[in-house]
């Protein structure tokens, strides 16, 4: 949410609008859990216990909190679930135990945890146990993280991180000066080769990082593993290579494993400008159909034109190759081109679609 938040400056989430997307969510028989997880200074308590109290009013299914006064205001106000945040760098059963007696159900473990640590965990606690799998990694440890407030003034401990670790620098030293500029960020998170490893251990959730994403790569990305940790548990596991490439297609960052595996060093960091570039483009997304018609109502998000080569995404089938007909504006203008953001257009197309279905534009 807006309010004592992480992702504060990433978040459209008011109280009136958590409340109107637990509705949405319970309707679907999904949850919601609201973070709660930001460092708190003095003036920020002030908001605390009506804020609290508003939530647990509302109904979310959790709070995901870091704070040892928030979790205890939340446990004392609420009858809410309180998960232990990923931000309370959670490595060890002896912490996670300790919560665990205090009324916390759930711990978000630390992203620097390697495989057989999170095993010994698992040994040691009865506590729900959920794991980063997916995403963006913080070059400071568990995001505790002060480059944002020297370099911005904006707290990155308290939801206004602004992603220093991902500019451009250069290194200037008395002797000599490095031909080139570099970068300092990390690799994103990908664990796809590691989910049956996490299942195995009784990891409770899975957690995906999509502050800021796209539609297209919150569905890709989720598609990816919900596809694979299904395939797992009906015995019909396909190459990886299968799930991989569903992620590579919406992502334009160099990923790693994490520390799944142990310290990745040098590894998992990016130093030079060099990218993967995705195979498709985001195009547009399905607002209303016309079955009998084969047409779809379409908002757009980049430009895209009858004749081209097509993919669709869809939540409840696999891709399909698409071929767009005509198109047309609002008015009922035949259109050649849609390159407005956020237009909606009506497209004629040689396979049925469905609400939310995502087109990706193929490039070759």
């Amino acid at each position: 949410g807006k309010t004592l938040s992480l992702r504060a400056r990433a978040s459209q989430f008011d109280l009136k609008l958590i409340q109107e997307a637990t509705q949405v969510a319970h309707e679907k028989n999904k949850k919601l859990y609201v973070t709660v997880n930001v460092v708190p200074h003095d003036e920020d308590l002030e908001l605390l216990d009506e804020y609290l109290s508003a939530l647990g009013k509302i109904g979310v299914d959790a709070l995901i909190c870091s704070d040892p006064y928030v979790i205890d205001q939340a446990l004392k106000l609420t009858a809410v679930p309180i998960h232990l945040s990923t931000q309370f760098s959670p490595t060890n059963s002896a912490l996670i135990n300790f919560w665990l007696q205090r009324g916390v159900q759930r711990v978000v473990l630390a992203r620097e945890l390697t495989l057989a640590e999170m095993r010994l965990i698992r040994q040691h606690t009865k506590m729900e146990c959920e794991v980063f799998i997916h995403g963006g990694m913080c070059v400071s440890y568990s995001g505790r993280c002060t480059l944002s407030n020297r370099m911005t003034g904006r707290d990155a401990n308290r939801g206004g991180c602004a992603h220093s670790c991902r500019w451009k620098y250069r290194l200037i030293r008395s002797d000599d000066t490095p031909p080139e500029d570099f970068w300092m960020a990390s690799k994103d998170l990908e664990t796809i080769r590691f989910i049956p490893d996490l299942v195995d251990l009784g990891i409770a959730s899975f957690k995906i990082e999509g502050r800021m994403k796209s539609h297209m790569y919150i569905a890709a990305i989720v598609k990816a593993y919900r596809a694979l940790i299904d395939d797992l548990f009906t015995h019909s596991l396909r190459p990886f290579s299968v799930y991989e490439a569903i992620i590579q297609k919406a992502e334009n960052r160099p990923r790693f494993s994490g520390f799944v595996e142990g310290n990745p060093d040098d590894s998992g960091q990016i130093f030079t400008d060099k990218k993967d570039l995705p195979i498709q483009n985001f195009v547009g997304i399905v607002r209303d159909t016309i079955p009998e018609k084969h047409q779809a109502w379409v908002e757009t998000r980049n430009a895209f034109s009858p004749g081209d080569d097509y993919e669709v995404f869809s939540p409840s089938n696999e891709q399909q190759s698409l071929r767009i007909i005509d198109m047309t504006s609002e008015d009922g203008t035949k259109l050649s081109l849609s390159n407005h953001p956020l237009e909606k257009v009506l497209i004629q197309s040689d396979i049925l679609l469905s609400p939310y279905d995502i087109i990706r534009k193929v490039v070759k």
